[in-house]
């Protein structure tokens, strides 16, 4: 079988390195940048495989996992994130993806998870009680994901100033325990 692999990355650098490490691995490669080259090289290059960033500038990496997922065959979808979250690794599950890394993330990591054909166990709820400051993270991320990443809008549903949100975002996900 032909490994064809479609990277949907913003990050050039970091696409460039991960297509040249797994053309190494036996993959023939697309990079798409955004959701709109995303569909427009999935329609011609047909991928059995694929890397998607969560965080793409437009539209949001759940919306191209979405639009993989609808693709028959149905590649096999690893999501990247520098901004884990429960909500959207589920989310991003629930949409058709099969697993859901954090970056940062090497080529084998991403390769080991590409080849896995039994879900993440990372998902598995843990038996520490959240801190405040990540059930405060997990919610705004579920708000977030439900406005498909609409700053404004998410923050007029939490009712809270769009620059305190900016700033929430900006930082790092406080630890789950």
């Amino acid at each position: 079988m032909n490994m064809k692999l479609l990277i949907v990355e913003d990050d050039a650098d970091f696409a460039a390195a991960l297509s040249r490490a797994m053309r190494k691995r036996g993959f023939d490669v697309a990079v798409a940048h955004n959701a709109i080259e995303a569909q427009a090289v999935s329609e011609t290059f047909d991928p059995s495989h694929a890397v998607v960033d969560l965080k793409l500038p437009g539209e949001s990496g759940l919306k191209v996992v979405a639009m993989l997922a609808g693709r028959t065959p149905t590649p096999a979808i690893v999501v990247l994130t520098g901004y884990a979250s429960i909500a959207t690794a589920v989310e991003a599950v629930r949409l058709g993806a099969q697993h859901y890394l954090a970056k940062p993330a090497n080529a084998d990591e991403i390769l080991a998870a590409l080849l896995r054909d039994q879900p993440d166990a990372a998902l598995e709820v843990s038996p520490e009680p959240l801190s405040v400051a990540r059930l405060e993270w997990e919610h705004i991320q579920k708000v977030l994901n439900a406005h498909d990443g609409n700053i404004s809008a998410t923050a007029r549903a939490l009712k809270m100033h769009r620059r305190t949100l900016q700033r929430k975002l900006e930082k790092n996900p406080p630890r789950t325990g």
